[in-house]
């Protein structure tokens, strides 16, 4: 082979490996956030959707706080981003309205200085989701 040959399929490995590295660290990566974060525009999947208490037992003096995570989900499990949640019960401060994030959780916190139990529902851009969460409020 000629010496000019050599060089082109030389510099045709250098470029394809280049690439390989270029799609390897910033275009497969990219691609895979994009897959795994919440989908701007889906149908709301009201099966799959949950309304869960992260912290769901606090004194009733007004200032601790429970906390109640919305999880807007799609047919396929994932989370919807952007869609409006109010969060809904017989408990001071309530209702509430947030709008989900880039996992599709909208979160809640708030107290009440009523002692008791209550359950906390939501409704999502206005449906009712159907689910409860049951908190405590006591002394």
């Amino acid at each position: 082979m000629k010496k000019s040959t050599l060089a082109i399929y030389g510099l045709l490995m250098v470029v394809g490996v280049g690439l390989i590295y270029f799609l390897t660290v910033q275009v497969i990566p990219r691609a895979l956030v994009s897959l795994t974060k919440a989908a701007p525009s889906q149908r709301v999947s009201f099966t799959n959707s949950l309304i869960l208490g992260e912290r769901v037992l606090v004194a009733a003096d007004g200032t601790e706080k429970v906390k109640v995570n919305v999880f807007v989900m799609d047919d396929s499990g994932r989370g919807i981003l952007g869609r409006s949640v109010q969060l809904l019960g017989e408990v001071g401060g309530l209702p509430m309205t947030a709008v989900t994030g880039n996992e599709g959780v909208a979160s809640f916190e708030f107290g009440s200085k009523k002692e008791g139990v209550f359950e906390i529902g939501a409704s999502i851009e206005g449906v009712d989701l159907g689910k409860k969460v049951k908190v405590t409020f006591r002394n």
